[in-house]
């Protein structure tokens, strides 16, 4: 799991070009698949083996010029309630602010972690003396950057990752399964939520937008226990005006990172959109194992809906998720809900399958014997030895002569052989390349 670090600060202290560079540096272990619509709300990357997901909380300001503190401090308790860590974003350039220490204020009652990045220190090895007045602020750790030219990002990086754990690698089983039940608004999450539960825990309403905080539920079924994580409801971006909703994505996105399996919840009748696709692209950076979910389908006969046509409409706008599985049940009547406990146990033990070294060594030796990888200027990719280094998501690390060598088709093959030979439906895998150039034939 990903420490999530909330980036918070004034408008226009420079969030969106620190997300710019970090996002461009390709650092994330992530699929570009077709498809996957990227948000600059949010952005996953590794540094220093450590796994980090930076969210934007949006600039924090009061909406008159009277300062309505309130207001204010609403966003603010959002932001830390949502992080492990604070990044409080400030401006050189303008100095410190009043409202720097407004929300400093709020910020020193959250017990949370929090790191200064002081951007617009533009000028190589030069320090702003307007730098070490944000040490006023009374939280220790200040770092001049510049986001627009990468100054200092490492340094302060360096700073947070510091105590943080190691990326997992092969971590130790939980007996509880995370479960995040994710979505546009008035979908039926909460609806299904208290029918999981088989109780009312979360509040139901036809009015979009009714779940504001991500609401987490422990259940047992069986012998198994869960942990329902609902979160609220994400629109569209062009239609989040209202400030607790843009927070309320922020949740949403934090849900997807505590999760083992993500639940994509569709309206039936409404039928499969971009924002459903969009929602998905977030889960499947995560890395988080997935089920396509269509809500409300006791209205299907009375609308005409054909459950072979519907599943043929899925397969096309999830084409970059092909190995989710779909179910299709109604959270008002519980029809197929039972079901859904089985398929989670499914999805979450192909997230969690490791494969011996030998076993997978032999799988990718008869892929690579039944074919050849395309040539380029003559040469192949050899791929001298594989092993998994990691579940939750499954990933691999090759090690080859050449990783420039590996085309994206030939790597599409390698992953149907892999899923062809063991069973990680419902589950993303990834893979890693190593260079054993001293063996380069």
């Amino acid at each position: 799991m990903s420490t999530v670090i909330a980036v918070v600060g004034r408008p226009n202290v420079g969030k969106s070009s620190l997300f710019n560079y970090l996002a461009g540096k390709k650092m994330a272990i992530v699929d570009d698949r077709p498809g996957v619509t990227r948000d600059r709300l949010y952005t996953k990357f590794t540094w220093l083996d450590r796994e980090l997901a930076l969210v934007d909380t949006g600039g924090i300001e009061p909406y008159s010029d009277d300062l309505i503190l309130s207001q204010m401090r609403q966003q603010a308790e959002l932001a830390i309630e949502t992080a492990d860590i604070i990044l409080f974003m400030v401006d050189a350039k303008c100095g410190l602010q009043a409202a720097d220490q407004d929300i400093a204020e709020f910020l020193h009652r959250s017990g949370k972690r929090v790191v200064i990045a002081v951007n617009k220190c533009d000028n190589p090895g030069t320090v702003p003396p307007e730098v070490y007045d944000f040490y006023q602020l009374g939280f220790g750790e200040v770092f001049p950057i510049s986001a627009a030219h990468g100054l200092g990002i490492g340094d302060m990086l360096d700073a947070i990752c510091h105590d943080l754990p190691l990326a997992d690698e092969f971590a130790a089983d939980s007996e509880v399964i995370k479960v995040a039940l994710i979505g546009k608004p008035n979908v039926g999450k909460s609806s299904l939520l208290n029918c999981l539960c088989g109780e009312k825990r979360a509040i139901v309403s036809d009015i979009a937008g009714t779940t504001r905080d991500a609401l987490e539920t422990s259940v047992k079924y069986g012998e198994q226990e869960y942990l329902f994580i609902d979160t609220a409801g994400m629109r569209r971006k062009s239609k989040i005006d209202d400030a607790i909703e843009r927070y309320s994505v922020v949740r949403a996105v934090s849900g997807i990172e505590k999760a083992d399996v993500c639940l994509i919840m569709m309206d039936a009748l409404s039928g499969p959109l971009e924002q459903d696709t969009k929602i998905a692209g977030l889960a499947l950076e995560a890395g988080k194992a997935c089920i396509l979910l269509v809500n409300k389908w006791d209205l299907a006969k009375d609308n005409n809906l054909r459950q072979g046509e519907y599943v043929k409409q899925l397969q096309t706008k999830f084409s970059f998720m092909p190995w989710a599985p779909i179910i299709f049940l109604s959270a008002k009547t519980s029809l197929h809900v039972a079901d859904l406990y089985t398929l989670i146990n499914q999805v979450y033990q192909a997230a969690s399958r490791r494969i011996a070294t030998g076993l997978l060594n032999d799988v990718i030796g008869e892929a690579q014997a039944m074919m050849q990888a395309p040539s380029y200027k003559g040469r192949h990719l050899k791929i001298q030895y594989a092993t998994q280094v990691s579940v939750l998501p499954p990933k691999f690390v090759f090690f080859v002569n050449d990783r420039n060598l590996l085309h994206f088709s030939y790597e599409r093959y390698l992953e149907n052989q892999i899923r062809q030979h063991f069973d990680f439906a419902g589950t993303p895998i990834y893979f890693l390349l190593r260079e054993k150039r001293k063996q380069d034939g």
